[in-house]
């Protein structure tokens, strides 16, 4: 069996936090393609561009956020956006990434939209998929206020449970690997500061700012969002996932690596 990615962990320090960053990746003959993962989810959720021949030659990089997956935090309090983006600064940097195609997915997409807007010249194309450029793309995030609870477990084992019953494509399989994919002392800093930013940021105007060709993915159970009809008289492109709503990525991963290359592809 051949290796089509490899595993990799680095060690990084961030404000004088260790990190042990978990990876994967690949070399290749054109601009990097760089994923962020969405809260609850991790790098593996873009392991399968390894499986879509059209994007064979494109160099990648995946890693699992402080607090998510295989990433060692020695502080996870310390933990919230600005955080997740020195990250992925640090990851580029590591990689010896100048310049690259940035996809990120919710609370991936916040990340990059902000590591975007501090590095326009270096973002050669940026998908965002269901990243929050509003204050109402916080309905799993807004929860750290609607329904607070000082206990970090006992708020987590609530939010896993509300989130089971959600009635939207891929809830209950996102649920059901919480436990498994995030640390409970995580949450609180990563959800306090998306809401903050959401209604405070000007992501709006950070996001129809950039000057790279953006596209915004969305799972048809979310059209009724009401800007998509404004970015895209602004040019913005927009791709509709059918039978989706969060989690392309789970429900209809076909149509969401069909959509991103067509997009990257026409780059």
């Amino acid at each position: 069996m051949t290796t089509a990615f490899e595993r990799s962990v680095h060690n990084v320090d961030i404000n004088g936090v260790p990190l042990q960053v978990a990876a994967i990746g690949r070399a290749g003959t054109r601009t990097p393609m760089v994923f962020l993962h969405g809260f609850g989810s991790t790098k593996e959720d873009y392991a399968d561009i390894v499986h879509h021949p059209t994007l064979d030659d494109y160099a990648f990089l995946a890693y699992d956020a402080p607090g998510c997956g295989e990433t060692f935090c020695t502080d996870l309090s310390k933990i919230d956006i600005p955080f997740l983006v020195r990250t992925a600064e640090a990851m580029l940097a590591r990689a010896g990434i100048e310049q690259f195609h940035l996809i990120g997915h919710s609370m991936g997409g916040l990340t990059a939209l902000m590591l975007a807007h501090a590095h326009p010249k270096r973002v050669l194309s940026f998908t965002d998929i269901e990243g929050n450029i509003a204050p109402e793309d916080c309905f799993l995030s807004r929860q750290i206020v609607e329904h607070a609870d000082p206990d970090p477990d006992r708020f987590f084992e609530a939010f896993i449970e509300r989130t089971l019953h959600y009635p939207a494509f891929a809830s209950a399989l996102f649920a059901a690997s919480l436990r498994h994919k995030v640390r409970a002392d995580a949450v609180r800093g990563i959800f306090t500061s998306m809401v903050s930013l959401s209604d405070h940021g000007g992501l709006m105007e950070k996001f129809l700012g950039l000057p790279c060709p953006k596209m915004y993915m969305y799972g048809e159970q979310n059209r009724t969002l009401s800007y998509l009809g404004d970015i895209e008289k602004k040019g913005v492109r927009l791709a509709e996932i059918p039978q989706c709503g969060h989690f392309p990525m789970y429900s209809n991963p076909t149509m969401m690596w069909q959509a991103i290359t067509r997009f990257v592809g026409g780059i």
